[in-house]
């Protein structure tokens, strides 16, 4: 056979071989070679922060905080409490409703009702009431163990010199504090840098990371920035004591000559609060809480889905302006306010609305019973 048809045919065997050759080494080096995939678009950060919203939180305790009146066959004082459980059972401090004559529990959204002693201590500083119509309502979250260190933040809520549902921030600044004011011994007791002023006495210090309540604000020390709070652990054993060996018919309610009366002015306080409270609640996208600040005939007008549907698209609402007139002989108060508001998708455009509120008593309890609302142009 002719040479030159040979060297062809050697040179693709060549080829061939060699080509063979590099696909096996290629293949033995993917096959040693641990296979990584990365999918940046799919990758999800798992998220470590536990903390809550302080917004909501303050929010979500605040419906819980009471404010207690109290009268004595002397004065009338005020102080603080919190909702326990499902009971009605309400914590404070026992010396906020010693030697009470009546109490009287205000909420959050201004109801207003009268509460029995259920329990008091003698040398601990702690006390329960019970309102019968607090019964089945959801309580404040409640720690089981003591995690709080110095320096850890909190938050102490009550009702200072009668300023109903006010915050105070603060930090533990000292623990195993012990005392003795009056009567009452506090034993290994929190230091905190969160102002205690009249009216916060009973009041709950809440860990600002879960929100649950740590302590029972007891005193503080007028114009030093320090306070002193009851760990919660400190008192338990006495108040579950007292909530279950007290049947409601054991009960008594005292009283006395308390005038539940309200002056105009406190009348145009509360109604203002009332409305604060609402648009606290629509901020919050709390539409629930405050369509039940509305009153029975303003409900039957508006379902709680169109009134939902009228607040949803807010981002933003500033309130401007607020002006009160008590109306004599009619036992109402008109509320007037401006409300600057920006919706989705306006571009962060805003808005005025001129609102009108009335305020009025629906089966004792303060209830807005009119609404209405116009818009500003310019």
């Amino acid at each position: 056979m002719n040479k030159k048809i040979y060297l062809p045919i050697l040179l693709s065997l060549i080829f061939i071989s060699g080509a063979i050759s590099m696909l096996f080494l290629i293949q033995n080096h993917w096959s040693s070679t641990p296979l990584k995939i990365e999918n940046a678009v799919a990758y999800t950060k798992k998220e470590t922060n536990t903390s809550q919203d302080l917004q909501t939180i303050i929010h979500e305790t605040q419906k819980n905080v009471v404010k207690i009146t109290v009268e004595t066959d002397q004065s009338e004082k005020t102080g603080s409490g919190f909702l326990y459980n499902t009971n009605g059972d309400i914590i404070t401090n026992a010396h906020v409703i010693k030697d009470a004559e009546a109490i009287t529990v205000t909420m959050s959204n201004a109801e207003t009702y009268q509460a029995a002693i259920v329990g008091i201590g003698d040398k601990k500083d702690i006390a329960v009431i019970r309102v019968p119509q607090l019964i089945n309502q959801a309580p404040i979250d409640i720690a089981t163990t003591n995690r709080l260190r110095v320096g850890d933040e909190i938050i102490a809520l009550g009702s200072p010199l009668g300023f109903q549902n006010s915050v105070s921030l603060g930090i533990i600044s000292g623990t195993n504090r012990s005392f003795q004011i009056d009567d009452f011994s506090y034993d290994n007791v929190f230091q905190i840098s969160a102002n205690i002023t009249h009216g916060n006495s009973g009041g709950p210090l809440i860990d600002r990371t879960t929100g649950e309540v740590v302590g029972v604000n007891a005193a503080g020390i007028d114009d030093s920035g320090i306070a002193f709070s009851i760990p919660i652990e400190h008192i338990l054993d006495d108040v579950r004591e007292w909530s279950q060996s007290t049947s409601d018919s054991e009960l008594i309610y005292p009283n006395g000559s308390f005038d539940t009366r309200i002056e105009p002015e406190q009348f145009q306080d509360d109604a203002a609060y009332l409305i604060n409270y609402f648009f606290e609640s629509i901020l919050i996208r709390d539409y629930i809480n405050a369509y039940a600040l509305l009153g029975s005939s303003l409900q039957t007008d508006t379902t709680y889905t169109d009134f939902r549907e009228n607040y949803i698209h807010h981002v933003s609402l500033e309130m401007n302006d607020m002006k009160t007139n008590y109306l004599k002989g009619k036992e109402q108060v008109v509320v007037d306010l401006t409300v600057t508001s920006v919706d989705v998708n306006s571009e962060n455009k805003e808005k005025k609305l001129l609102y009108t509120f009335t305020v009025g008593y629906e089966n004792d309890q303060l209830k807005i019973i009119h609404l209405e609302k116009q818009e500003v142009t310019d």
